[in-house]
């Protein structure tokens, strides 16, 4: 259920909503009109890869800013536009990767299950999409979370859990422990569980893990997976500056609607600053040119700290979420390869076909 068809959310009247998308149309064309005078065959991959990552740099920018700059209910209006276009023209890619849909609630919290085809899943991975704790929705993560099942083999549960402004912190991460108590209880081993997110969602998944491992309510799933998480609410390392003019991020990240008053450097919503001992094993997947650089790899130099097994993969050119972005990318196929071979050598019995990649593949300073 996206946020703008639960009963709680108001959305704008047609005529305004219809104006927005029109706006937003003219800023898309603005940011291609942009990108020649970018230097857009400059970068670390080939012609095409970096004038593919021009262009989305530019249009993701612009799409996330405009948004973002809506009153609430504009912003849900334009989300459930897209949710509605995602849901009649990713099904046929979906299938063509061989992935099964269906749509379910899980711990009481709806969301999209994506199964591979291809034999008995060997795991579960609970996934909980980005968009800065405040946007987007299962059915626009649908070609990556199909990707990421055909390539571990693994059921993917897309939880739509529940966003800001309507839906302050703790609600999310509440969510996001609902969905993985009923997997336990649905006789799924914990060992088993894969708890990963990307963005907003990452930070939500580290924090449900940090609950977990405090609290003991329950047990920790067997493996975390983690895409330039947002791990650090406070946003006053150098990258965030450094590297506003290289990100498909707006300069201005909002933040103040999920926290509502809450303390931003708070470990439960900036686990950088946590001691990370207990954490099951990690992949944290990120690229040297998003504003998330710092605070990500002062969470791998924690994670390491604790002694917790890791593997930390750091791509030159690239902004955030990436993979999930540009999947045709070299790059981005590299994480994917990187998440098989994490998630099956963590899993007895399961065979990867290539060799692990780390522990740890140290970030360029």
């Amino acid at each position: 259920m996206v946020m703008g068809n639960r009963p709680e959310v108001r959305t704008a009247p047609a005529p305004i909503a219809l104006v927005d998308v029109v706006g937003l149309a003219q800023q898309s064309i603005n940011a291609l009109a942009r990108v020649p005078f970018r230097r857009p065959w400059q970068g670390a991959g080939t012609l095409m890869g970096n004038l593919g990552a021009s262009v989305t740099r530019e249009v993701v920018r612009t799409f996330m800013g405009y948004s973002s700059s809506l009153p609430i209910e504009e912003f849900r209006s334009i989300e459930l536009l897209l949710d509605s276009l995602c849901g009649l023209v990713m099904p046929p890619v979906v299938s063509a990767l061989d992935v099964d849909t269906e749509e379910a609630s899980v711990g009481g919290v709806p969301g999209i299950w994506y199964r591979p085809r291809a034999g008995r899943p060997p795991a579960t991975i609970l996934y909980l999409h980005g968009g800065g704790y405040i946007g987007t929705s299962p059915r626009m993560y649908a070609y990556f979370t199909a990707t990421l099942a055909r390539e571990t083999g693994c059921e993917v549960f897309v939880a739509d859990y529940r966003l800001a402004p309507e839906f302050p912190f703790p609600t999310d991460v509440e969510d996001a422990l609902r969905v993985l108590e009923a997997l336990v209880a649905d006789g799924i081993e914990p060992d088993r569980i894969f708890l990963a997110g990307d963005s907003g969602g990452g930070g939500v998944a580290s924090t449900a893990m940090l609950t977990l491992v405090r609290s003991a309510i329950g047990q920790v799933p067997g493996g975390m997976i983690l895409f330039s998480p947002e791990v650090d609410l406070k946003l006053d390392e150098p990258s965030v500056t450094e590297n506003a003019s290289f990100d498909v991020l707006p300069w201005n990240i909002p933040t103040s609607a999920y926290l509502h008053g809450f303390d931003a450097s708070s470990e439960f919503v900036s686990p950088v600053n946590a001691n990370l001992r207990g954490y099951p094993p990690t992949f944290v997947a990120w690229g040297d040119e998003e504003m998330f650089r710092d605070p990500i790899r002062r969470f791998v130099e924690r994670l390491a700290e604790a002694g917790v097994d890791h593997v930390a993969m750091e791509e030159q050119g690239m902004f955030h979420v990436f993979p999930i972005l540009m999947p045709w990318a070299d790059q981005s196929r590299r994480v994917y390869r990187a998440v098989r071979d994490f998630v099956h050598h963590r899993l007895p019995g399961v065979v990867s076909t290539t060799p692990l990649v780390g522990p740890l593949r140290s970030p360029a300073r």
